[in-house]
């Protein structure tokens, strides 16, 4: 098969995608990727209302499925069922790092499957945090002393390991934060209230998490900024032609998963970032539950803002990353005000630190940060693609278990999918499955996923969700579906 690179795959997506289109719709077709300037057709002058009206016919446009992600997409092996012979990785090697899994929970052994929620810690990480406490705690930036010198060098040396994770093109893009939630919020607060205004539209999708949905409602209250939400596929895929529908010269901001916490689907945001760019808009990425699975080169996408968080990809809670293009955090006003992001401080005036130190007021998750880096050093020891390509694996064959089984409903086809598989059962309620699961040492999550709005898109309240990561094994999506087998047969 030819290989082609991302541009031309995006080229060739693009102009099959607008052969499908009636000839009145070249018009305003939003996408142009890699097309010479003098073939690009310019766009309609935007309207007074911050959107054009829906058309009063159906869209008949077949739904576009290319996906062109990362930098290393992942690659099917011969052989899905022999994951060790097959990636050059011993799980079971893997899982001795993390001794958190050595323990039984009921009296049978722990089975971790909510990794979406939080993923388990190596002993790297563990003993990176533990090693700091011993012998380098101290504060940063500010110190001459031996403690605070090598804190500070701890501290920088993690940013830097971010950076060369998502390949920002400079350290003082990577700001450290508590989360993904917070990182979203400062995005809200310091670009939002400054640079989007009453009668400019948000766009959202209709799988985001609450905490790419809130902070835009609450911007919402105070700009009268117009949220506009991008609808779903059947197969849980953003409807490509209703985003394009929805996009504007009034679009300032598009903020959108990378990978759905419910659904598991990956949205192709290189695609949506062009789009979006054409108009005008900038681009917030959620990649909370990409960077555990994927490759991510921010550069490469043209991310405007980047967020994830540490925990979701082996490092501690308390710790996370905003990426944002340098040019727009210069812009960006502080969102929080105290010490470290000050350079100087008078009653009369104060003089703001330059990036990062700008938006890292106080005194941050120093550890955390110490054993985010350690975690992002371990992801790349044991390799993204491998990782990718072992859960995906494990995605096929424990949807293909789970599909046999009687009164079970899962949610999410979509063809390019991360390890995340949500479903609901016949004849009995999310939370006590969870528990008849918990006793055989199965550790799942139930509810709406800080995903409401999707749920109610399905027209339930909740699923149940299994989540994977780099330590799970074929035999334990055996025991997963064995047990629920179980529990349909003491049912009937």
């Amino acid at each position: 098969m030819t290989m082609y690179d991302l541009d031309s795959l995006a080229r060739l997506a693009n102009a099959i995608y607008r052969q499908s289109l009636p000839a009145a719709a070249l018009n305003e077709t939003a996408v142009k990727p890699g097309l010479p300037e003098q073939l690009i057709p310019a766009p309609a002058k935007p309207s007074k209302a911050s959107s054009p009206d829906p058309p009063a016919e159906p869209d008949l446009r077949p739904e576009p499925s290319y996906y062109f992600l990362t930098r290393n997409p992942i690659k099917k092996s011969a052989d899905p069922n022999n994951l060790t012979a097959t990636s050059g990785r011993d799980v079971n090697a893997i899982r001795q790092d993390f001794p958190i899994l050595k323990q039984k929970i009921n009296g049978k052994p722990l089975i971790w499957l909510d990794n979406a929620a939080t993923t388990q810690k190596p002993l790297p990480v563990i003993e990176a945090i533990s090693g700091f406490y011993r012998e380098s705690n101290s504060n940063v930036h500010r110190g001459i002393h031996t403690l605070a010198s090598r804190a500070t060098a701890g501290y920088e040396e993690a940013r830097e390991k971010v950076r060369r994770l998502i390949n920002a093109a400079a350290p003082e893009e990577i700001i450290f934060l508590r989360g993904t939630t917070e990182a979203i919020n400062l995005v809200a607060a310091s670009y939002g209230r400054n640079r989007i205004h009453s009668g400019d539209a948000i766009i959202l999708t209709a799988m985001e998490h609450h905490s790419n949905i809130v902070p835009w409602q609450m911007l919402r209250e105070t700009t009268g900024v117009q949220l506009r939400i991008t609808p779903i596929t059947a197969r849980g895929e953003v409807n490509l032609s209703e985003y394009e529908r929805l996009l504007s010269r009034s679009t300032r901001l598009v903020a959108l998963t990378q990978v759905s916490n419910v659904l598991g689907t990956i949205n192709p945001v290189r695609t949506m970032i062009e789009m979006a760019h054409y108009y005008g808009a900038r681009v917030l990425i959620d990649g909370a539950q990409a960077i555990p699975h994927l490759n991510v080169d921010v550069q490469s996408l043209d991310a405007d803002f980047y967020t994830f968080s540490g925990h979701k990809a082996y490092g501690p809670t308390g710790i996370g990353v905003l990426y944002g293009k340098k040019e727009l955090l210069e812009e960006m006003p502080p969102w929080q005000g105290g010490g470290s992001m000050i350079q100087e401080v008078s009653f009369e005036k104060t003089t703001y630190n330059s990036l990062p130190y700008k938006f890292e007021a106080g005194t941050g998750n120093i550890a955390a940060a110490v054993g985010l880096g350690a975690a992002v050093d371990y992801l790349q020891k044991i390799g993204l693609a491998w990782i990718g390509q072992h859960e995906q694996e494990l995605t096929t064959y424990v949807r293909t278990l789970l599909g046999k089984i009687p009164g079970l409903q899962l949610f999410g086809t979509a063809p390019l999918k991360a390890g995340v598989i949500s479903f609901t059962l016949e004849g009995i309620s999310q939370e006590d499955l969870a528990r008849r699961l918990d006793r055989e040492g199965i550790a799942v999550r139930v509810g709406h996923h800080c995903a409401q709005p999707l749920m109610k898109h399905y027209g339930i309240k909740g699923m149940v969700r299994v989540s994977l990561g780099m330590y799970n094994t074929r035999e334990e999506m055996e025991q997963l579906a064995e047990a629920i087998a179980k529990i349909v047969k003491q049912l009937r």
